[in-house]
């Protein structure tokens, strides 16, 4: 009897401790709070896991997200500005709305022309990742080999690419680097549909979010923290828009220079900051991840990248010293790549979505800014032994859906046979558009 308690109390504990961690992680480093936002806070893995004995790695394959970058519409900073001018010319900010406003002015200033442009900070993220790269690889840069990158045709997308580009050839000069940032590519760097748009889109998966989010919605603190006339803003003001937008610009300041000289978390308590996240996390895991609401086919969107990966793995791994494959895009696909990879909890269907930071299913661990997923390829001195691989996700080893052969390392024949069987149950349902013509 004793001993069942004592097993009761140990169970009860372990729940406890792991129940909202996020809530927790997000107190400890409020930046975690910015979803998306989140600036690229480098391997939280200093040392890796060693190879098995007799592999060295030959080959990486990657699928990077652009660096820190401005926020991308003017929306994004109109929406604060406007409703604060108006306001202001109207006679209804408190002391501490018209300091608001001053440091919104100075955000908009710095972003002006510049929305979704590459910060400074973005490029020296892609800078230190392509660093690490070469340092925990350096079998992989030996020599003079190939280095095959590609970008979405997008300026922050091939900037990150270059600056990444810049680093390797910085330290191995040798490096034969192509690279190009074309259209040509995007079906597979950054597919989109309508196809998918619509199959995420049901009526009970909206009805749930809603409902989530009106339970989650505390806005009137902050609101009658910033104007003088309570009637004002629930009259004037799209309470629960301003806040989305407060609280994105205060989450993506930790990308720019400015974050040196202000924040706007202070205008949040801890609670409206948890709120601000739940709702963001809520809406990454509806959209982009495998949530049972919608069938989990959110993350089939990424069905053309994983085959490119496969496809350009098959022709590498058949060279000598094959080099790397690099890949810029968008959190967009490493968010439902991640998903469809099953990497980790990040696979795991939740169907209730108030049970997501129970689960472990946090967002900033996916996709900070600058965000990136390296398939490590290992190759034997015995010429029978199987090609190996292990998956990092921003940075650090991840574990897979199937049997391991030593910790972190799989069988690449295993890899292959398990997702393309994955791809090709799906397509059987939903016909995909496979090639880019």
């Amino acid at each position: 009897m004793k001993r069942n308690i004592l097993l009761l109390v140990a169970l009860f504990v372990a729940t406890v401790a792991f129940s909202q961690a996020a809530r927790q992680e997000i107190k400890e480093n409020i930046y975690r709070s910015a979803s998306n936002y989140f600036a690229y806070p480098g391997p939280v893995q200093k040392s890796l896991t060693a190879a098995p004995k007799g592999y060295e790695p030959f080959y990486i394959s990657h699928y990077g997200r652009h660096g820190s970058r401005h926020l991308i519409n003017n929306s994004d900073y109109d929406n604060v500005l406007n409703a604060l001018e108006k306001a202001e010319k109207d006679g209804k900010l408190t002391t501490l709305g018209h300091d608001v406003l001053q440091r919104v002015r100075r955000i908009v200033k710095d972003a002006y022309l510049r929305h979704g442009e590459l910060t400074l900070l973005g490029a020296q993220q892609h800078q230190g990742i392509a660093q690490r790269m070469y340092e925990r690889f350096p079998e992989v840069f030996r020599g003079k080999t190939d280095i095959n990158a590609k970008s979405t045709p997008v300026r922050r997308c091939i900037l990150s690419m270059e600056n990444a580009l810049q680093e390797l050839k910085a330290l191995n000069p040798k490096l034969n680097i192509r690279h190009d940032g074309s259209y040509y590519d995007k079906w597979y760097l950054n597919y989109e549909t309508n196809d998918f748009n619509n199959l995420k889109g049901n009526e009970a998966t909206e009805k749930a979010y809603s409902e989530f989010c009106n339970r989650h919605e505390h806005h009137d603190r902050l609101m009658n923290s910033l104007f003088n006339d309570e009637q004002y803003w629930r009259e004037k003001i799209n309470a629960s828009d301003l806040n989305h937008y407060l609280f994105k610009m205060a989450s993506n300041l930790q990308s720019t220079e400015l974050r040196h000289e202000m924040t706007l978390y202070d205008l949040f308590n801890e609670d409206e900051v948890y709120d601000n996240w739940l709702k963001q996390n809520a809406w990454w895991y509806i959209n982009f991840g495998p949530c049972p609401l919608n069938g989990g086919v959110a993350v089939y969107s990424q069905t053309n990248l994983l085959r490119n990966i496969i496809a350009t793995a098959d022709t590498c791994i058949t060279k000598k010293h094959p080099g790397a494959t690099l890949r810029y895009g968008h959190e967009v696909c490493v968010m439902p790549l991640t998903c469809l990879l099953e990497l980790d909890n990040f696979g795991k269907e939740i169907a209730d979505l108030e049970q997501l930071d129970d689960e472990g299913w946090c967002n900033y661990k996916v996709f900070p800014m600058g965000s990136n997923l390296q398939f490590i390829f290992y190759r034997s001195k015995k010429a029978n032994d199987p090609i190996l691989l292990k998956v990092l996700l921003n940075e650090n080893e991840m574990h897979l859906p199937f049997e391991a052969i030593n910790g972190c390392y799989y069988k690449w024949s295993d890899f292959r046979d398990y997702f393309t069987r994955k791809l090709d149950m799906f397509e059987q349902k939903v016909q995909l558009r496979k090639e880019p013509f």
